[in-house]
């Protein structure tokens, strides 16, 4: 059975910090292309980071230097640290693979159909 469970959501203030961790388990764990996306309301569904077999990553424009992904293999567990948090981060954070497929290009050019497996999503609220 496939299963991903975020957790590590939160509020806090504007240039606070906080850590997403995503358990995987069945064949999640083992993706090749693994990553964080955010939706917030009425928009679509966003990539932020992504992360592959070989530990390469991707970051989306607007987090970029904020915002590291790193996995812990052993673990079987994906984190997104969020430094310097911004109000426009506000959003419910889903951490997706996609299985067998490998990441073949930057986060921001995937849609949600393009990963396979999902979490439920962990909600990130940033107040100014």
């Amino acid at each position: 059975q496939v299963q991903l469970v975020e957790s590590g959501g939160g509020s806090v203030q504007a240039g606070g910090s906080l850590r997403l961790s995503c358990a995987a388990s069945g064949s999640a764990s083992s993706s090749a292309c693994m990553g964080w996306f955010r939706q917030a309301p009425g928009k679509e569904r966003e990539g932020v980071a992504s992360i592959d077999s070989t530990s390469k990553t991707t970051y989306a424009d607007s987090v970029k230097g904020r915002f590291t992904i790193s996995k812990d293999i052993a673990e079987n567990t994906l984190y997104l640290e969020m430094n310097s948090l911004k109000p426009e981060d506000t959003a419910m954070y889903y951490c997706a693979a996609r299985g067998g497929l490998r990441c073949s290009r930057p986060v921001g050019e995937y849609t949600k159909n393009d990963f396979h497996f999902w979490g439920q999503g962990t909600q990130v609220t940033v107040s100014s």
